[in-house]
């Protein structure tokens, strides 16, 4: 970062240049390169060489916060656990042992939290400084532009918020008035939301990483469509990174190597569902990978991250079926309703984030008070309906988890419109399968190579931030989840 990346980006923004302003660039067949040309186009409009010292500042700070979260450790009953270890704790029936847990953690957190808020200012006032030097009024502007959402606004996402507010948020606070109910809880606290309402053990779907993989092999392979056989090139080349361990960076991940062409998975597993869940989503992600590797244009083998995640979470919802393979009949039952239930909490979630960042960057000087102000009313607007009393503190450092805010700003929303996708490959897996998955393949065989509403089309999909499509999806996973019982 200090060495190599400041002076290689001039000498690659130099080349974009030779490409773009060549008089042989605009006689390239234009549905084979419009994508790549408009691109580098905005690479080069933005591209100042006064940023690269900034951005190296910005690249340590981010590992600084890794570091900083990726060492917290708690003292608990004795033994010194991990984060993803203890969060094993939230979903144990015991109440009392997961309010223990829960603040056991909530206190380790905030030990740190002057830290991390000391980190996130300066990489707000850096983040400001990179757009005012590019010529953007502030960064929330700058960063839609670099990441080239060519497709949608900073409007368009502000009525997305609207929308989750609208269709799901009433679907997520009857969940958790239903949950207080079936636990016989009032009020319904933080450490309530991962526990089973019938009392039943937590889902534990392997102990080690090696059954996991057994597993998700078997399963792949039950599925069809060539899953099976992709996801076994990953047994072998050193794919694979799966459990967690003290120090080890946060987070899940899947990264193309562009020399081998081949993935590598990274996760924290501890043996809890979510895992498992992380598992297929890094997978969908690697036969992303494995599907548009062959094309010679590396800018291709990446799509944009509203489709990227389409790839993921979809495979979060089509292996649903399929999970015989670590489960009984009431555990799968158990899964399917906490992947349908996940659909209005993670969307709320993204909200949440997400109205964060624009506010955070439209407001440039803002202080810690304010900030925290922010948040609460954007809690209030999206959150749970659970009590915080006495957790207030924590309820306030809530943001400081999401380690988006802090690496990839405005890196989020793209889960919410991918999620839109992924819901809408359920639906039409559950009506036709073999097409389904014929049509993720041939999506997914695109790479990066067309615009984003023809990745969605290919896919058999929608693209929309609309509050018509929100309510269709909501309607169709309410009524799947009234009717699913727990």
């Amino acid at each position: 970062m200090r060495d190599v990346e400041p002076k290689l980006k001039p000498i690659l923004s130099e080349l974009d240049k030779k490409i773009a302003t060549s008089a042989h660039a605009d006689a390239l067949p234009k549905a084979r390169y419009e994508v790549l040309l408009r691109g580098m186009r905005v690479d080069i409009e933005l591209f100042r060489e006064a940023n690269i010292p900034l951005e190296t500042e910005l690249a340590e700070l981010d590992q600084k916060y890794n570091q900083t979260v990726g060492r917290m450790t708690v003292d608990f009953d004795g033994q010194t656990r991990t984060m993803p270890q203890m969060a094993r704790l939230l979903e144990e029936t015991d109440r009392s042992l997961r309010e223990r847990a829960w603040k056991a953690i909530a206190a380790r957190r905030l030990q740190d939290r002057d830290t991390i808020d000391d980190i996130y200012d300066k990489m707000l006032s850096l983040r400001h400084q990179i757009a005012l030097n590019a010529g953007f009024p502030n960064f929330r502007d700058f960063q839609h532009r670099r990441f080239k959402r060519f497709d949608y606004t900073p409007d368009d996402c502000m009525r997305m918020h609207a929308a989750i507010e609208a269709h799901l948020v009433p679907i997520q606070r009857r969940l958790d008035a239903e949950r207080a109910k079936a636990l016989g809880l009032a009020p319904l606290c933080p450490w309530d939301l991962g526990v089973d309402v019938k009392g039943r053990k937590p889902l534990r779907p392997f102990e080690k990483a090696d059954q996991l993989i057994d597993g998700c092999s078997r399963m792949f392979h039950a599925m069809g469509g060539g899953l099976g056989e992709m996801f076994d090139t990953m047994r072998a080349g050193d794919c694979l990174d799966l459990e967690s361990r003290p120090g080890k960076a946060p987070g899940g991940y899947q990264y193309q190597r562009q020399h081998s062409r081949t993935p590598f998975i990274f996760m924290n597993a501890a043996g809890m569902h979510r895992d498992l869940v992380t598992m297929v989503h890094e997978a969908g992600h690697a036969f992303h990978s494995i599907l548009s590797k062959g094309d010679p244009l590396v800018d291709y083998r990446n799509a944009p991250t509203e489709f990227a995640e389409v790839a993921s979470m979809s495979m979060e919802l089509l292996t649903l079926p399929y999970h015989g393979e670590f489960y009984g009949e009431d555990e799968c039952r158990r899964a399917v309703r906490e992947r349908l239930e996940k659909f209005p909490a993670t969307m709320t979630w993204i909200a949440t984030i997400d109205a964060f960042q624009h506010w955070i960057y439209t407001n440039p000087g803002h202080t810690r008070a304010q900030r925290t102000e922010a948040w609460r009313g954007l809690v209030k607007r999206f959150g749970n309906d659970i009590s915080w009393d006495g957790c207030e503190d924590a309820r306030d450092a809530q943001w400081q988890r999401q380690l988006h805010l802090f690496g990839m700003p405005f890196y989020y929303i793209e889960y919410g419109i991918a999620e839109t996708g992924a819901i809408q490959m359920w639906m039409n897996a559950r009506r036709d399968q073999s097409k389904a998955l014929a049509n993720y393949r041939k999506g997914l065989a695109l790479g990066g190579s067309r615009p984003l509403p023809e990745l969605f089309s290919a896919a058999g999909l929608r693209f929309e931030l609309s509050s018509a499509l929100m309510k269709e999806l909501a309607t169709e996973v309410d009524r799947e989840l009234v009717g699913a019982g727990h």
